[in-house]
């Protein structure tokens, strides 16, 4: 029994090896960037760019659909203009918004991409006019 070291006595004996040193941080390196990139939320700098300007597209059709239905709802005759949108088919409906050039931003000359849609659909669902602010 006098032979047999306790495990504080061994690790403080233990000496590794370069090539395990070196192995052991390469296995680490490797372990966190797989971690990071798999459950830490980090992107390469390509998505990076891809999802800012994913939600710049976005908040853009979101202020113009906003618009949209401000500049509707004080246009001349909304309330019939409201019918007849109500009365279209909703495949539609888009397309009639962007006719009317409610759908462009002022000092724009053409309508924002999914802007007429989102703003049909908030018209619509709103029921009336003066109620579909926002």
């Amino acid at each position: 029994m006098v032979g047999r070291q306790g495990v504080g006595a061994r690790w403080e004996a233990y000496r590794p090896s370069k090539a395990l040193w070196f192995w052991s941080c390469a296995g680490c390196a490797v372990a966190t960037i797989v971690v990071g990139f798999a459950w830490g939320g980090w992107v390469t700098g390509g998505t990076a760019a891809r999802m800012a300007s994913d939600a710049a597209d976005g908040a853009r059709t979101q202020l113009a659909a906003a618009v949209c239905v401000s500049r509707f709802d004080s246009g001349p005759d909304a309330a019939a203009q409201l019918a007849a949108l109500k009365k279209a088919d909703s495949y539609s409906r888009s397309s009639l918004i962007e006719k009317d050039g409610w759908a462009t931003l002022p000092g724009g000359k053409n309508p924002v991409d999914g802007a007429a849609d989102l703003c049909a659909r908030r018209l619509v669902s709103a029921g009336t006019t003066g109620a579909a602010k926002g």
